[in-house]
């Protein structure tokens, strides 16, 4: 059987679908053996037996039909967190720390913060909130039970018990948040602080036909009305559920800042603003309650 060394130099093929393919072997063989990188240099000449060989074979093959590497491993990391995800679920991603870091930097130093993620998918937004303000109540929320379910794992792998959950459509999962909270407690009716990643592509929009996206749920992907419509529905709606000086905050595409911008405007925010990614995007817009 083939050494870690030469299982790492050997031409797979991943340079095909991806810009880094030594580091993906690597990376596919660390989560394999459950160990470090550093194990990796340390027993270079190891050899890898039958059974796990074939079963790092079978994940090159996935990764070579294009399938991303998040779900080929199944987990991914995200801001400090590494998180479960399956393909009922979007990959997070890094311009989406954006938005955590600015939840939290709307309120600094305040304990009493209780906060919605619309959207949750894998948790990522309302976890990583969770992990950096330990006493503030999260709300997460999906339209699908399977969904919460991943998001509830990765509450639990990463040591998470400020944050809970509820099932259904957007605001309406609020009604079921206490069946899926393990403290008991409905949410409660308003909050300081509302976040969320919703859908926001354009149907027929060429991207869902490129990379990543192409495997991922297009149901957390696309949306109506030139990918507004579930934006729409947030920022319409929001206000019945913040508290007064209350923050709405949405990440959305590049191009639809000024769109936001209106929507928000039109629902009667006020402070609107739209933040930049590292790209240098118009990516989070943030509206506050008047």
């Amino acid at each position: 059987m083939p050494t870690l060394a030469d299982i790492i130099a050997a031409p797979w093929g991943i340079e095909q679908v991806s810009g880094t393919p030594e580091l993906e072997v690597r990376w596919m063989l660390e989560d394999l053996l459950e160990k470090p990188s550093s194990y990796l240099l340390s027993h270079s000449t190891d050899e890898l037996d039958a059974a796990l060989f074939e079963r790092f074979r079978n994940k090159v093959k996935r990764r070579l039909t294009g399938e991303p590497l998040a779900y080929v491993l199944g987990h991914c990391g995200f801001w400090s967190l590494d998180l479960n995800v399956s393909p009922t679920t979007l990959i997070p991603r890094p311009e989406t720390e954006l938005l955590v870091e600015l939840a939290i930097q709307a309120y600094p130093n305040q304990t009493n913060i209780n906060a919605l993620d619309l959207g949750t998918g894998t948790g990522a937004i309302a976890l990583a909130i969770a992990s950096e303000c330990s006493l503030w109540k999260i709300t997460a929320t999906d339209q699908s039970e399977k969904i919460i379910e991943v998001a509830q794992s990765n509450a639990q792998l990463n040591c998470i018990n400020n944050v809970r959950f509820g099932v259904g459509s957007w605001y309406q999962a609020l009604q079921g948040v206490e069946a899926h909270s393990k403290q008991g407690s409905q949410a409660d009716d308003k909050f300081d602080l509302i976040v969320s990643n919703p859908p926001y592509i354009e149907p027929g929009d060429h991207h869902l036909n490129q990379g990543d996206v192409r495997f991922e749920p297009h149901s957390a992907l696309v949306a109506q009305q030139n990918g507004l419509a579930d934006l729409r529905h947030i920022i319409d709606h929001g206000q019945q559920y913040l508290k007064p000086a209350g923050a709405l905050m949405v990440e959305h595409g590049y191009q639809q800042g000024g769109a936001v911008r209106t929507l928000f405007t039109a629902a009667g925010f006020r402070g609107v603003i739209s933040h930049k990614d590292l790209a240098g995007h118009p990516r989070v817009t943030v509206g506050y309650l008047a």
